[in-house]
């Protein structure tokens, strides 16, 4: 499985998590010959668009779709407040086709900031990820992808649900407390 996520920790957004994930098919099936792409994702019970690793495009679209921005936003469409992303280092995060969506994503007032290599103790969405793998998703091992991407993505949806409601506790919390 791949996924992007997105924790935010401070804003009016504060305590959401968004995520995308995508099911990596076995290296046999992406072979296939005389399939389709399309056709080898369905012998799996997915979609093509649900297959596949990240890529640069599909981390750009996953910073639209965070930051907001409606599909058919015209090319000047800018954020209300800015937004700042915080990478690791991943090849992908670095990728020449992000670095040449930054004056773009910079104009919309969306900025990336990268984490200082081999320091995943600073990412604020580490803990979140391990948390799913070792809590929200104790089955490993799936007869079928499909059923290891739903499973994964059922695990990412009650994480999502946990993180608004500590959010909301937490600010209940801090007004009583006021």
């Amino acid at each position: 499985m791949n996924a992007l996520g997105a924790y935010f920790s401070h804003g009016p957004l504060a305590g959401r998590f968004l995520y995308q994930s995508w099911a990596s098919l076995p290296p046999h099936a992406q072979k296939a010959k005389r399939k389709t792409p399309e056709q080898v994702a369905a012998e799996y019970g997915l979609g093509l668009d649900e297959t596949g690793p990240i890529v640069a495009e599909r981390l750009l679209d996953f910073f639209w779709r965070i930051a907001g921005r409606p599909q058919e936003a015209p090319a000047y469409w800018k954020r209300e407040r800015p937004l700042m992303i915080v990478l690791d280092n991943y090849s992908v995060h670095k990728s020449e086709i992000v670095q040449t969506a930054l004056p773009a994503l910079e104009a919309a007032d969306i900025y990336l900031v990268y984490l200082p290599s081999y320091c995943p103790q600073l990412s604020r969405i580490e803990p979140i990820w391990n948390d799913v793998k070792q809590h929200f998703l104790p089955t490993r091992s799936y007869q079928q992808v499909a059923d290891l991407k739903r499973a994964t993505d059922e695990a990412l949806q009650r994480k999502a649900q946990q993180l608004r409601q500590l959010h909301a506790k937490s600010t209940n919390d801090q007004r009583l407390a006021a």
